[in-house]
C-alpha cells in the first residue's frame, strides 16, 4: 500500500524529479507550489532565486508531465513572518542567519507539514540532497550539493514524515534523468542566494529595512579607522567591503572580527584574530543516533568540517574543536556528524 505524499515543488529540477521518483515508486503523490512571496514579480528570475510566477508555472508543468494533481499553497504571511522578519531582526541584533535553515525549520517541516498532515497525507517529499534512512539523516553522495547541514535543524517527529529521493544521486545524474522523463526544468539553472533579496543587494536590502545610521569602524585597541553606514550590513569573518580609511600597520587585510548593534560598532583585526576553538552554542535539537563516533561539526552552508567533541551546558552545547575555524558567526547553525550522519544541530551564540 502506497503511502500518501506531498511532493514540494519549487519550479526547479531538483524537486521534479522527486515529485516523479515518488509517483514512480506507487505512491499517491499531490503537487504543491508555496508561493513565498506576496509580489512574486519582486522575486528574482531564472537563475537568480525561487518564489517566482515563472518558477510556479515551471512547477505545474512538471507536475502534468508526472501526471499529478498540483496546487498552489499561499504561504507568503508566515514566510513574511517567520524568514524575512526574522532575517532581518537576526541582523539588527548582530548576528548572521541562514534564511534558507530557518525556511525548511518552519515553512516545508512545520506550516507545510502541519497542514499536510491534517489533510491526511503521510509525509512531504522535497528535492533536497541529502540521504534519510529509517528517520536518520546523512549527506547527499553529492558532497558538492550536499544540504544535510540545512535540514541539520529538523526534529526526529518531522524527519519521521519526510521524504528525500535524491540523496543517492548527483546534480547531473537528476539533470540526465529529467531529460529522460521529459520535464522542461532538466536545463534549468539553479537557484543561488537569497530568494527574497530581489538584485542580490542584501545590505542595500538590511538599509531598506532598518535605515541607514554612521557609525565607526574600529580596530582592536578601540582606534577609529573607518565609518560605515549601519552595522547590520557586516558580517563576522567579511573582508571586503569595508572602506577603511587607514591601513594596517603591517600590510595585511583586515576583517571583520564583531559587531556591536547598540553602539553601530564594527571591529575590525588581522586574520589570525578570528580564530576560535570553542564554540558556545543554544537551542540544541537531538535528532540523530545517540551513539557515535567519528564526531565532526559543519559551522556554514558548505563550509569546512572541523573534528571536534562537546559538551551539554545547561539548556546548550559548548562544541570544542581539534583546530582552529575562522568567521564563526553568531546567528549560524553548528550541526554535528558521526561521519555522514547528523546527530543534531543548534544555533551559535558566540565563540572565542
Amino acid at each position: 500500500m502506497g503511502l500518501r505524499v506531498l511532493a514540494a515543488m519549487s519550479g526547479g529540477v531538483d524537486s521534479a524529479v522527486a515529485a516523479a521518483r515518488i509517483a514512480e515508486a506507487g505512491h499517491d503523490v499531490t503537487g504543491v507550489h508555496l508561493a513565498l512571496s506576496a509580489n512574486p514579480q519582486s522575486h528574482r528570475t531564472g537563475a537568480r532565486g525561487c518564489c517566482t510566477i515563472e518558477d510556479s508555472r515551471d512547477a505545474r508543468r512538471a507536475a502534468d508531465v508526472i501526471g499529478i494533481p498540483f496546487y498552489i499553497w499561499d504561504m507568503a504571511e508566515r514566510f513574511q513572518r517567520d524568514v524575512v522578519e526574522d532575517f532581518v531582526a537576526e541582523y539588527a541584533a548582530g548576528r548572521t542567519p541562514n534564511p534558507c535553515l530557518r525556511c525548511n525549520e518552519k515553512i516545508k517541516f512545520e506550516a507545510v507539514l502541519d497542514r499536510a498532515l491534517a489533510l491526511g497525507f503521510d509525509a512531504v517529499a522535497t528535492g533536497h540532497h541529502a540521504k534519510l534512512s529509517g528517520g536518520v539523516l546523512s549527506r547527499s553522495v553529492d558532497q558538492g550539493k550536499d544540504q544535510s547541514y540545512v535540514l541539520g535543524v529538523l526534529t526526529r517527529e518531522q524527519l519521521s514524515h519526510a521524504i528525500f529521493p535524491l540523496g543517492d544521486s548527483t546534480k547531473a545524474e537528476v539533470r540526465e534523468e529529467a531529460a529522460r522523463r521529459g520535464l522542461t526544468v532538466a536545463d534549468k539553472p539553479d537557484s543561488h542566494d537569497i530568494c527574497f533579496i530581489a538584485d542580490g543587494d542584501t545590505r542595500g536590502f538590511l538599509a531598506g529595512r532598518l535605515g541607514s545610521a554612521q557609525g565607526p569602524i574600529v580596530d582592536q585597541e578601540g582606534e577609529v579607522v573607518g565609518t560605515h553606514q549601519g552595522a547590520h550590513g557586516f558580517t563576522v569573518g567579511q573582508r571586503k567591503g569595508l572602506r577603511i580609511d587607514r591601513p594596517a600597520a603591517d600590510g595585511r587585510p583586515r576583517y571583520v572580527l564583531s559587531i556591536e548593534p547598540v553602539s553601530n560598532t564594527v571591529t575590525v583585526g588581522p586574520r589570525s584574530a578570528l580564530e576560535v576553538t570553542s564554540i558556545a552554542c543554544a537551542r540544541p535539537v537531538w535528532n540523530g543516533p545517540s551513539r557515535f563516533d567519528d564526531l565532526t561539526v559543519q559551522l556554514r552552508a558548505h563550509g569546512e568540517v572541523y573534528s571536534c567533541s562537546f559538551d551539554e551546558v545547561g539548556d546548550g552545547l559548548r562544541v570544542e574543536l581539534d583546530r582552529p575555524a575562522t568567521g564563526v558567526a553568531a546567528g549560524q547553525a553548528a550541526v554535528l556528524y558521526s561521519g555522514d550522519t547528523v546527530i543534531g544541530s543548534a544555533t551559535i551564540v558566540s565563540a572565542a
